[in-house]
């Protein structure tokens, strides 16, 4: 368990939370035998042959990887196992040279592609065996050797060769068998290459023949597709494989997908998808030709994970996985522990197979302080990797709660997934508050992960109630009483806590009981009244002036038997438990009386009760015996019974209702059904009271710093403390005045870390004690404290010298120290003494105020004397410990040429293969100015004659990046100035530097984001609260701001150019102050600076290039498609679509899709209305790059589109149903009838036709059979009245179609040119017909309409119509009127029709005979016209009957004509009739006729008739006259007749 940096190097840090098994395996281990090793040796002998792929790896892997126990394991031994902290450099360097060819190896291992029959469980460590490496840190390998597993011919040979392998590097743990004879490694060496050349010949073979099988069955598919079926859903044809590498090297994962469309594949990581634009140097995605790969370059620790590759189409998605395993490189261990015959190391653990074996564990993505509320689901998470992965080892996973293992149950639920391990807490309680720790153990061996989960109070139902009790737990347990205990809570509402309510409710049941009347303030309460046999539950409620709390979580079920019952049920379950025990008594034996009970004590006593206990009788026979209890106060023998009615069944009672104060005696009775026995003998006199008192408040109550969120609280136990459950920490915000609990459950301890508080604010604390009595007054308040990291004072500074010396001052430099406290240093203080022959003097202060630097000119000092310094570091913490004392130094006045030695030498930026020095030049530059710098370097083991220099010619910098180092290497350097004189004293001797990259060592990385700004850009994730980013150019502090814009956020840094140019060409280094060295560089020189610049200019202004414009289509449903193609577009390619500036998103309407693969963008509309009509935007994002395309639609263009797309989509629905194949047309009947016909399918029984002319239905007599699939509507002599539109609707529950036909103008012109053809072909030969006026020229035809043109030729000439020749049409009949023919109309008569087209002629010939006939017979007509014409004729004017009153006049008259004029006359009822005095006849101007009756009577009724006549004829015309009487007048006449026949009676 890996501990936080500033617990690292501090005695405070928390060990309270650490289980005590971890304190003592460091001693456990330690004290095992070295016979144990001999073990390991001897089976490293027994197996060598089998492991000689692993005998050269051994040695250098444990002395990088055993370190990993010490350096970076569980922290509950960081202290113990310091020791093992730092790397063996003796052994590392006897080890070093077995690197030469480790990179040529690794590179050769991680790109074998071989199949594979079996794959491993895919998790976060799982590999190829060909992969698969010893352990997960970094082994040495010698050479070119490979290590090879699981291709041997057994399984026993394959754990042989593991067996020996362990063994072998055993021998390296316990110091023996580290010497080796040349002459048997050699004979081992080649019997390894023997095997090896023949297990790669297996390999190849095995490849030749799986690549073969691989082409073969894609052939196959390929044969098997069927084009007519090439929508399938994907496929995977090689999945991508797991892969093993180490840091810094490149991978790449391939797939081949099958699938139509094609599918777009998406690579995942850890289910996070990949985003390439984000890291454009870290990831490559490519698809080419079906084969799909995702390549990640330079990979670090963080790339460890499961990868995924999903393939999906329109037919659905698949998915397949792989992991990648990125081992780092650790330290080393102290070389002492190889030799010194010490126990096995703690990372080695057995197996299964028997054989020593070490794992490493760690703990990736870890849970952290948690903090819930009750009632709320908790989850604590962690990701375990091991190393190495032992598919049938198997890790134990293991949770503890505040030390405690825990068990799966109702509350909690944990689950291992084979790679994370999860805890989690359904229904949080305050009972599950306390520090959680996942312990993973591998054989022997464990590593544990801990976090502290705090579980506040639920809102309270009433305002002010105080929280809920918690950890209600039943105790003692009997026959019909158990004692119920509980823990007071942290949060009283405000107000003081009354006391306490006790429910139960019997298990199987929902009703709860409460057991108490009054509230009780003691924490425990006996329960009395239980059924035997029954299990219960309990909760407890807390009650203040306020209200009632909410209930505490129940206890866990209790059964109210007698012990002895219940442990013979728990050793002999016989049935499984269902929550009620039935208790069946035995037999009564009668005639024995129990004896007196024994062992009576008062086991508790409070101000409520008092609790006694007894054992039974050994009389008592065999039946079941209860119990009467009595009491008496003490000092009488008043005896009274308590339970009078009821006895007990339980040897425990409470006794209740005493008097507080009193002292009372008690004693107890045994009876059965053979009577009361004997009194047991009586209590010592017992005082009603507390015995428990509430404890005192605790003292001392003292917070240090812990992190930047919490703040480690202790204190010291309460005097005479008694019982205590915990206590209770609350925290306050200086001068808020508001106290907050910080943890909810009593903490055991006086100890104890309150986080979750804010950083920067100050706190007070206070702490009180709780028992089962009650929770003490509060302490005092803390001192108050800020809420930052720890601190502390820095170690000493180092290697003091001096850097000039003149006649009475010196300069001194030194190096930082190796611990600086957590904080940065903000000065040094320089201390000197004289030293008189070798007696050193008093030490005086050089320095007043701090300084910054560390060179520092000491003034005023003797020449010729001799002085020793020390200097101290002083940081927030305060002044560290002084320096040794330096070596003594003369002060006198240097007179060498050369220069003086550089100072402040400094490694940063170390890499596995280079690192940058750095320096500060010389104080004392000699006679001449300085020309340059020499650099040496040796391996820090070897002799001082290995030094060699680094640069051949001078330096002008002061900075240099020295590379070809060799990983793992311990290296130092030191640094010389050169002047005309030659060259100077060197500097002091750097450090030992490690050539190594430290996990999680990050480097800057240059970016240029969407907007064309380029920037450097450096993150750290070891960041303290004090950190800070320092950029620098050329390594010396960037102070000119005009040209770079820096600026830092968390733990990200970023350096902007305002304008990048040659200015600004140079390295950029950024370090991360109170870091443990975390630093990078970047260097920008000309090239980089164009590559930057120019793609900078295409961030700018990127374009999305197309291969065509937008464009639209109407699909087979009337669906209108729009759509364009891009050349190429990037998995984050995206479209905005526009409609008249306004953007449109994907939904009912608008169907959107963007096919990165292809660059196809399209939008599909399923209809197109009026409202459509506009302009459409396709807009192209693709990253920075961005494109548009419009199309316009409107007026005329978006009128025909949307026709064509109505019609579209008409005709896909009509097609449903019944439709028309044929649309309605017309045809002419031979009849000259116009025929309206059209062709119909999909029809059936139940399917109707209807017609309409203009919307109005036409109705048919018959109805259509559809047997030839032809409907018909004849329209007989079709004219222009007929013209209009025609429409025919099918119709049936499927649906409708209709079609319809405009027989109007042009349509209707065709139509009609089309009858009058029929027409014209129709026309019978042309006749001859006299006629009264003339001869007429006539012929038929079927009918006539306007639109047939009629023309006459009279011998070839045409004819011009007169009054005398005309024509006519008449019915059917199409004639020529010649009128008073003459001589000269004899001849040849063509009558021409035309019918809009085409012309049609019939001719006869009127001459000779036919003429004369024709003319002779026009003579007779004509003279009988003209006696038709003048004969006499009554012209109107006359009714046929008149009807009038009597006494009424009647005028009759009416016109005549005649010639000559004819003559009038008048008949009445046939009679002739004349005028007289009552009627005047009347005839003038031989045309008009009147007849008059001045005054009618009835007399004048009859039936009157005008004659009419001359030479031509007569004419006759009547008229009938009615007179009627009117009633009145003919009463009052019939009584006057009546009268008159009276009188003349």
């Amino acid at each position: 368990m890996s501990l936080p940096f500033y617990q690292r190097h501090h005695e405070h840090y928390d060990r309270a939370y650490r289980h005590k098994a971890l304190q003592s395996t460091v001693s456990q281990y330690q004290k095992e035998t070295k016979s144990k090793s001999a073990v390991y040796a001897q089976g490293s002998t027994a197996y060598s042959r089998g492991s000689a792929a692993y005998r050269h790896a051994s040695a250098a892997d444990f002395s990088l990887d055993s370190s990993a126990a010490y350096s970076h394991g569980s922290s509950a031994y960081d202290l113990e196992s310091a020791a093992y902290s730092y790397g063996s450099t003796a052994y590392d360097h006897s080890a070093s040279h077995q690197l030469k060819d480790s990179n040529l190896m690794i590179e050769d291992q991680s790109y074998k592609m071989s199949p594979k029959a079996k794959r491993a469980k895919q998790n976060l460590v799982s590999e190829d065996k060909e992969n698969k490496a010893i352990d997960y840190s970094v082994p040495i390998f010698t050479g070119r050797e490979v290590s090879i597993s699981g291709i041997t011919d057994t399984e026993e040979e394959r754990i042989k060769e593991s067996a020996a392998y362990v063994a072998k590097r055993n021998l390296f743990a316990t110091g023996e068998g580290v010497s080796v004879s040349k002459v048997a490694k050699s004979t081992s060496e080649e019997q390894h290459h023997e095997k090896k050349s023949r297990k790669v010949a297996i390999r190849e073979s095995a490849e030749r023949v799986a690549l073969k099988k691989t082409l073969e069955d894609t052939q196959a598919f390929h044969k098997k597709l069927n084009k007519d079926k090439l929508l399938h859903a994907p496929e995977f044809v090689i999945e991508p494989r797991s892969h093993t590498i180490w840091e810094k090297q490149n991978v790449r994962f391939h797939c081949s997908v099958a699938g139509w469309p094609a599918p777009r594949v998406t690579w995942y990581k850890n289910n996070v998808p990949i985003d390439v634009q984000t890291h454009p140097d870290k990831y490559k995605i490519e698809s080419r030709y079906g084969l799909h790969s995702l390549e990640i370059n330079t990979c670090d620790f963080d790339d460890t994970a499961q990868y995924r590759a999903s393939a999906m189409n329109v037919k659905g998605e698949i998915s397949a996985y792989a992991s990648l395993v990125v081992k780092r490189y650790k330290g080393e261990i102290d070389a002492s522990l190889l030799y010194a015959g010490t126990s096995m190391p703690l990372g080695f653990g057995v197996t299964p197979h028997g054989y020593a074996s070490r794992f490493e564990i760690r703990f990736v993505d870890k849970f952290d302080v948690a903090f819930g509320r009750e009632g709320e689901t908790m989850s604590l998470g962690c990701t375990v990797v091991i190393s190495p992965d032992i598919k049938r080892f198997k890790p134990d996973i293991e949770w503890y709660r505040n030390g405690v293992l825990i068990t799966p149950s109702k509350w909690v639920q944990m689950h291992w997934s084979g790679e994370r391990a999860s805890l989690t807490l359904t229904h949080a309680n305050k009972e599950d508050e306390g520090l959680y720790t996942l312990r993973v153990v591998m054989g022997d061996y464990y590593e544990e992960y801990s976090g502290y989960v705090f579980v506040r109070d639920a809102d309270a139902e009433i305002p002010g109630a105080p929280g809920a009790p918690l950890d209600v737990q039943c105790l003692d347990a009997n026959k019909d009483y158990v004692i119920v205990s509980w823990k007071q809570p942290a949060v009283d509402g405000g107000n003081p806590i009354l006391g306490y309510f006790i429910d139960r409710c019997e298990v199987g049941t929902t009703h709860w009981t409460q057991c108490n009347e009054t509230p009780v303030k003691f924490a425990r309460f006996p329960v009395t009244g239980l059924i035997e046999g029954r299990s219960y539950i309990f909760r407890v409620r807390a009650v203040n002036k306020a209200g009632i709390s909410l209930p505490s979580r129940v206890s866990e079920p209790v059964a109210a038997l007698d012990p002895a019952d219940r442990a013979r049920l728990r050793s002999h379950p016989s049935a499984p438990w269902t929550g009620q025990i039935i208790v069946t008594e035995e037999e009564p034996a009668e005639g024995v009386v129990p004896g007196p009970p024994t062992d009576l004590q008062v086991i508790e006593a409070t101000k409520n009760y008092v609790v006694l206990s007894w054992k039974p009788p050994g009389q008592r026979g065999h039946e079941g015996i209860m119990y009467f209890v009595e009491k008496c106060i003490a000092g009488t023998e008043d005896w009274q019974r308590v339970n009078t009615e009821i006895p007990v069944k339980s040897p425990r009672f409470a006794v209740f209702d005493l008097a507080e104060g009193k002292s009372y005696c008690f004693r107890v009775r045994c009876c059965n059904s053979a009577g009361i026995g004997e009194p047991s003998e009586a209590t010592e006199a017992t005082v009603v009271d507390d015995k428990l008192d509430i404890p005192k408040a605790p003292g001392r109550i003292m917070p240090t710093r812990n992190t930047d969120t919490s703040v480690v609280v202790t204190w010291t136990e309460p005097p005479d403390a008694k019982e205590l459950v915990g206590y209770y920490i609350e925290s306050s915000i200086v001068g808020s005045g508001r106290w907050e609990p910080c943890n909810n459950n009593p903490v055991k301890g006086t100890r104890f870390i309150c986080h979750g508080l804010i950083n920067g604010e100050k706190y007070i604390f206070r702490v009180r004690a709780v028992n089962a009595a009650g929770l003490s007054e509060f302490s005092q308040d803390s001192e108050p404290i800020e809420v930052q990291a720890a601190i502390a004072a820095p170690s000493p500074p180092y290697d003091i010298m001096v850097l000039e010396s003149v006649r009475d001052s010196m300069v001194l430099g030194w190096k930082q120290p190796k611990v600086i406290g957590g904080t940065e240093i903000t000065g040094y203080y320089v201390n000197y003494r004289e030293v008189v022959d070798g007696v050193p003097g008093k030490w005086m202060e050089a320095n007043i105020k701090a300084i910054s630097e560390r060179a520092y000119r000491i003034q005023n000092l003797k020449e010729n004397m001799v002085y020793q310094f020390q200097v101290a570091a002083a940081n927030l913490a305060g002044v560290g410990t002084p320096s040794l004392p330096s070596q003594p130094f003369k002060c006198e006045e240097w007179t060498i040429a050369v220069p003086g030695p550089p100072h402040d030498v400094t490694c940063t930026e170390v890499r596995k293969d280079s690192l940058v020095l750095l320096w500060k030049e010389p104080v004392y530059t000699g006679r001449s100015p300085i020309a340059g710098y020499y650099i040496d370097m040796k391996e820090t083991e070897a002799k001082e004659e290995r030094w060699r220099s680094v640069n051949e010619k001078p330096l002008q910098k002061k900075f240099l990046k020295i590379g070809s180092l060799k990983q793992g290497v311990s290296y130092v350097f030191r640094v010389r100035a050169t002047n005309q004189a030659g060259v100077g004293k060197p500097s002091n001797v750097t450090d030992p530097v490690i050539a190594e990259t430290r996990p999680g060592t990050k480097e800057v990385v240059v970016d240029v984001d969407d907007n064309g700004v380029i920037s450097l850009n450096f993150e750290c994730d070891q960041m303290s609260p004090n950190s800070k980013f320092v950029w620098s150019k050329n390594y010396e502090p960037i102070e000119d701001d005009s040209r770079l814009n820096i600026d830092a956020k968390g733990g990200k840094s970023k350096a902007t150019f305002k304008d990048l140019g040659e200015d600004d060409l140079g390295v950029y280094s950024c370090v991360v102050t109170d870091t443990d060295g975390v630093s990078s560089s970047h260097t920008i020189d000309e090239e980089e600076m164009k590559r930057l610049l120019a793609l900078s200019h295409e961030r700018k202004f990127p374009t999305v290039p197309l291969a065509s414009e937008l464009a639209v289509e109407i699909l087979e449903k009337g669906e209108v498609r729009f759509w364009l193609q891009a050349e190429k577009l990037s998995g984050n390619a995206k479209a905005n679509f526009v409609f008249n500036d306004k953007e449109i998103f994907n939904g009912e309407k608008y169907k959107m899709k963007v096919d990165q693969k292809t660059g196809l963008v399209e939008m599909i509309m399923d209809k197109l209305e009026d409202k459509d009509e506009g302009t459409y935007t396709f807009q192209l994002q693709d990253g920075k790059a961005t494109n548009q395309s419009s199309l316009v639609l409107i007026g005329d263009v978006f009128k025909k589109l949307q026709d064509e797309a109505d019609f579209q989509r008409k005709e896909w629905h009509r097609k449903q149903g019944p439709h028309f194949v044929d649309k309605l047309g017309w045809e002419v009947t031979d009849d000259c009838n116009v025929m309206l016909k059209c062709k119909v399918a999909n029809i059936k029984k139940e399917t109707h036709i209807v017609w309409y002319k203009d919307d109005r239905e036409i109705m048919v007599d018959e109805e259509h059979d559809f047997k030839d699939g032809v409907c018909t509507l004849l329209i007989s002599e079709f004219s222009k009245k007929d013209a209009g539109t025609y429409e025919v609707i099918l119709k049936d529950d499927r649906g409708k179609d209709s079609s319809e036909l405009k027989l109007k103008d042009t349509a209707f012109a065709d139509l009609m040119n089309e009858v009058c053809r029929r027409i014209a072909l129709s026309a019978t030969d042309l006749k001859i017909r006299s006629t009264a006026e003339g001869i007429r020229l006539y012929s038929y035809v079927t009918y006539y309409v306007e639109d047939l043109r009629v023309g006459w030729v009279h011998n070839d000439t045409q004819i011009r119509f007169t009054d005398r020749v005309k024509t006519g049409v008449t019915g059917e009949q199409i004639w020529l009127q010649i009128n008073e023919p003459t001589p000269q109309d004899k001849g040849k008569y063509t009558m021409e029709l035309f019918d809009g087209k085409t012309g049609h002629k019939k001719t006869v010939d009127l001459s000779g005979q036919a003429f004369d006939e024709a003319f002779a017979e026009f003579q007779r007509l004509k003279q009988a016209a003209i006696a038709e014409k003048n004969r006499a004729r009554v012209l109107g004017g006359l009714p046929d009957v008149v009807t009038i009153q009597e006494g009424k006049a009647l005028n009759l008259s009416c016109t005549v004509w005649g010639d000559p004029t004819p003559e009038v006359s008048w008949l009445k009822n046939e009679k002739a009739f004349v005028s007289d005095a009552n009627c005047t006849l009347k005839f003038e101007s031989g045309k008009k006729v009147s007849f008059t009756i001045s005054a009618v009577s009835t007399l004048d009724s009859g039936k009157y008739s005008i004659v009419v006549k001359n030479q031509y004829g007569t004419e006759t015309s009547d008229v009938t006259v009615s007179v009627f009487i009117p009633e009145e007048e003919r009463q009052s006449e019939q009584e006057k007749e009546k009268e008159d026949k009276k009188s003349k009676a």
